[in-house]
């Protein structure tokens, strides 16, 4: 399967999930699906069958409310069977709102935003000081970045030249009730990770190539942290969900998800 059809499945599932749970964060999920696909379809050292494998590369979702995007992720790659994804959001399951470590392949559990990033540093000096090769890649919201406690964790990392550090931001340009720019201005965003000292890049976070190009590198050759400032479309793929601040918590509803899901239906890649 390549890595658009693989986003592809993603945004289906998290379209089945969230309308059966009755859940939300559609858009935040629908946004990072080409991102999730890019780094489990192509980017990821990885073994479903030992997820716990020492070589392993680490990723964290900092932004823990789109979790169902993960827990897609993972099912379509092989870390446990596709229809447990029925269990998403269900009283005494372990697929939480918020991703959980419980479900195999997810390394932490995440939901209050601005946390993720100081875990991935943590893990990124540890691999530094046991001389361990893995990468780390933190996913981070838009509107999380307005938390003081991921500009702490970005000063610590450039402090300790963490080169197997890669932060990613969906900067989708929405928050969870307004635009990110009518909240807190980030721009100019990435002026201000280059200042923070970190190897900053921009891509548009919907273009596969683009992601892979930016994302898979050797560490060895790098001496500082690496900030991704993907561009994304807050609900990517269904037409009348993009870029409306409506589907940061609405679920979509009998006739919004038949039309999503035939929407979907006829965006299959040859590629």
């Amino acid at each position: 399967m390549n890595t658009y059809n693989l986003a592809l499945n993603i945004r289906k599932n998290v379209v089945r999930m969230t309308h059966l749970a009755e859940s939300s964060h559609i858009g935040s999920m629908l946004s990072i699906a080409d991102i999730i696909a890019v780094l489990y379809g192509e980017v990821l050292n990885k073994n479903v069958n030992e997820p716990q494998w020492s070589y392993r590369d680490r990723f964290i979702l900092s932004k823990g409310h789109a979790g169902a995007a993960v827990y897609a992720v993972l099912a379509e790659v092989g870390y446990f069977p596709i229809e447990k994804l029925n269990q998403y959001y269900s009283n005494g399951s372990i697929f939480c709102g918020h991703i959980s470590h419980k479900v195999s392949g997810v390394e932490v559990s995440s939901g209050s935003l601005g946390h993720g990033l100081s875990i991935g540093v943590g893990m990124a000096l540890a691999a530094k000081k046991d001389f361990k090769k893995h990468r780390v890649f933190v996913l981070l919201s838009d509107g999380e970045c307005d938390e003081g406690s991921v500009w702490e964790a970005v000063l610590f990392a450039a402090h300790h030249k963490l080169s197997n550090l890669i932060a990613i931001i969906d900067y989708n340009k929405i928050q969870s009730l307004a635009p990110t720019k009518d909240t807190i201005q980030l721009e100019p965003f990435r002026d201000k990770w280059i200042s923070f000292g970190w190897d900053v890049k921009e891509v548009d976070g919907h273009n596969h190539e683009e992601l892979i190009g930016e994302l898979d590198f050797d560490i060895s050759k790098k001496e500082k942290p690496t900030c991704i400032i993907a561009h994304t479309i807050k609900g990517k793929g269904v037409s009348f969900m993009e870029s409306k601040v409506l589907w940061h918590y609405r679920f979509p509803h009998e006739e919004e998800y038949v039309q999503a899901m035939k929407e979907l239906e006829e965006n299959v890649d040859e590629r």
